[in-house]
């Protein structure tokens, strides 16, 4: 008899120990996630958001990098990559119309490979292209030296000189107006001098884009949009997440906004390691809240 009550908390402690690391109700092991990027510093802060995030939840997970991140999560060499839902769309189908948040989405969620899944975008966090252009310019064209819409660049279309950053995308239209062939700078900071010497009507950057000017205007695209929307979203292998990793992901969809984007990517700028402030900026706002 002393035998069988002995025998009943040693089975319990070894059912246990098989649970630790895996979701409640599945004792199976589970392998540690890869999450994906590409080698450049925005990108591999995005991944360090996500690889914090399931580490939130208990999984256990680690960046790596790569030249064609979706080549890799196709392969199921990775199982979570971050990307921006607009460019992901450009890539898988070129020529594609759709310009607002929800109608990106789901363009490209209906272009994805057969084994990759898309998880929720975040509706408050973005880097889509913006044009700047000088107080002056914005006042001429009917704003104010601190405002002015995007809607009426077409109105000036004709004699535009546009910069942009060497190997940034930039959009080739506004509505109706074509652009001309952007010059392109070595650096924001350059191409924002040749802004204000009056050397180009506007020059492309990205709303997440932590060396914005204050001195500049930024062209706001409203509704119907102008310029195709660029939400953060985590594409994933199909059916290699369980429910808790894959509500892990998702949930950073309603933490992260275009505010935070900015402030860690500032931080990078300054050096400092993208895990560690993805890591600093999860803390600060913990998931499952």
């Amino acid at each position: 008899m002393r035998i069988g009550w002995l025998a009943v908390p040693l089975l319990a402690a070894v059912l246990v120990a098989a649970g630790c690391g895996t979701d409640a109700g599945d004792h199976r092991p589970r392998p540690e996630l890869v999450v994906g990027s590409g080698a450049d510093p925005e990108a591999k802060l995005l991944a360090g958001v996500y690889v914090a995030a399931l580490r939130s939840y208990g999984f256990a997970a680690h960046a790596e990098t790569a030249d064609d991140p979706m080549a890799r999560l196709d392969s199921g060499a990775f199982t979570v990559v971050p990307a921006l839902t607009g460019r992901e769309l450009q890539s898988l189908q070129p020529g594609a119309t759709a310009m607002s948040d929800a109608e990106v989405y789901r363009a490209m969620v209906a272009a994805l490979p057969e084994g990759v899944a898309a998880g929720d975008y975040t509706t408050a966090a973005e880097d889509k292209p913006v044009l700047l252009v000088s107080g002056s310019t914005a006042k001429a064209w009917g704003g104010s030296d601190v405002s002015a819409d995007l809607s009426t660049l077409p109105k000036h279309c004709a004699g535009l000189v546009i910069g942009a950053v060497a190997g940034r995308p930039a959009p080739s239209a506004v509505g109706a107006c074509r652009l001309p062939a952007a010059r392109e700078f070595a650096d924001d900071t350059t191409m924002f001098a040749a802004i204000r010497a009056g050397q180009l009507t506007a020059g492309w950057a990205t709303t997440a884009d932590p060396g914005l000017p204050a001195d500049l205007v930024t062209l706001a695209d409203g509704k119907p949009a102008l310029i195709r929307a660029e939400n953060v979203v985590p594409l994933y292998r199909r059916n290699a997440l369980s429910d808790r990793q894959l509500l892990a992901i998702n949930e950073v969809a309603g933490v992260l906004d275009t505010a935070a984007l900015v402030d860690m990517r500032r931080q990078v700028a300054g050096g400092a390691d993208p895990q560690s402030v993805a890591d600093g900026w999860l803390a600060e706002h913990p998931l499952g809240r």
